[in-house]
């Protein structure tokens, strides 16, 4: 992803401090099942100008951590394969491409300023609603 995106210099944080030292090509690698990962690793580090590996236990990685305790959550039917994680970086905020309704003319706050002018919801207002917006119009008075 990152040659993707035409990045020329790479900060790799890892949780593996033995996989960054065979990857760094300090510590030979005697895992037969590791060994094409290591040396595809290292193939890519040379498409960029500089590229540091700092090592950072999983305690201290939440996403790391994260991500290793979704995977002990799912049950694959072949435990040979897993299945990749696909991650989607967007230009927008979730909440830009999720629309419920039309929107209307009036302002964000026009439920607030409705209440705090006449102490009156609109019609069709729920509970939980109008919790939030007593909430929010104490914050005005």
């Amino acid at each position: 992803m990152a040659l993707d995106m035409d990045i020329h210099e790479l900060l790799v944080i890892g949780d593996s401090d033995l996989l960054i030292h065979q990857v760094q090509g300090e510590w030979a690698t005697k895992n037969a099942k590791v060994l094409p990962y290591v040396t595809l690793a290292q193939s890519l580090c040379k498409k960029f100008k500089k590229i540091e590996f700092n090592h950072m236990p999983r305690a201290q990685n939440k996403f790391a951590d994260a991500l290793a305790t979704t995977k002990s959550m799912i049950q694959h039917p072949e435990r040979s394969h897993i299945d990749p994680l696909e991650i989607s970086l967007r230009a927008e905020h979730s909440y830009y491409s999720h629309v419920e309704a039309e929107p209307d003319v009036k302002p964000w706050y026009n439920d607030i300023k409705l209440y705090l002018e006449n102490g009156e919801y609109l019609d069709n207002t729920t509970r939980n609603q109008r919790k939030t917006i007593l909430r929010m119009a104490n914050g005005f008075s």
